[in-house]
C-alpha cells in the first residue's frame, strides 16, 4: 500500500502543477480582459503564470517588467538604426529623436519597477502617493512612445525604416497601456 502511494506522489504533485498553472492562467485572463489590448495582455504574460499565480500585485508588477523589456529592446532597435548608411538627415532626426525619448520610457518604466516594489512596504497615504508616481511615469512613458513616431510623421517619411519603428513602438505602447490598467486593477483591490 505504501509504494502504490508514492508511486502516485509525482501523478499527484503533476496534476497539482498543472491545476495550478490553469488557474494562474484563468486569472490572467480574466484580469487582462479589462485592459486596451487584451490578446497583447494575455500573450505576453501567460509566460510567466508560475511566477503571478493569483496575485494581483505580481500581474502588475510582471506587466511592468515585461513593459520595460520591451521598451528596453525597442531602444537597443532604434540605436542600431542611428548607424545605418544612406539615411537622409530628416530620417537621422527622426531616429535620434526617437532614441531619445525610447531612452525617457526606459527610465520612466525601470523607476516604475521600483517604486511599485515600495508600494508593497507602505500603507495609507505613502500607497497612495508611491501609486501616483508609478501612475505619472507610466503614462509619461505611453507619451513618449507617441511622441517618438511624431517625428516620422508624413509621407517624405513612409518606408521600411518608419514601419519597422512603428511596429515595436506601438507594441511597447500596448504592453505600457496593459500595464497601468493592471496597477490600477490592484490598487483599486487595496
Amino acid at each position: 500500500m505504501a509504494k502504490t502511494t508514492l508511486s502516485l506522489l509525482p501523478l499527484i504533485l503533476c496534476l497539482l502543477y498543472i491545476s495550478g498553472t490553469a488557474a494562474s492562467a484563468n486569472f490572467i485572463k480574466a484580469s487582462c480582459s479589462a485592459t486596451a489590448y487584451p490578446a497583447v495582455c494575455v500573450q505576453s504574460l501567460s509566460v510567466f503564470a508560475t511566477t503571478i499565480q493569483k496575485s494581483p500585485r505580481q500581474l502588475a508588477q510582471t506587466a511592468l517588467s515585461v513593459s520595460l523589456a520591451r521598451a528596453q529592446s525597442t531602444k537597443s532597435f532604434v540605436t542600431k538604426l542611428t548607424k545605418f548608411k544612406g539615411l537622409k538627415a530628416r530620417e537621422y532626426e527622426a531616429i535620434k529623436d526617437c532614441l531619445e525619448e525610447m531612452g525617457d520610457t526606459v527610465d520612466r518604466l525601470s523607476k516604475s519597477v521600483l517604486e511599485l516594489k515600495r508600494v508593497g512596504k507602505a500603507r495609507g497615504p505613502d500607497f497612495l502617493w508611491h501609486l501616483s508616481n508609478v501612475d505619472t511615469w507610466v503614462s509619461a512613458a505611453i507619451t513618449d512612445g507617441n511622441t517618438c513616431m511624431d517625428g516620422f510623421a508624413g509621407r517624405a517619411m513612409d518606408g521600411r525604416i518608419k514601419t519597422s519603428i512603428r511596429a515595436r513602438v506601438t507594441n511597447v505602447a500596448q504592453v505600457t497601456s496593459n500595464a497601468l490598467a493592471l496597477i490600477n486593477q490592484f490598487a483599486a483591490k487595496y
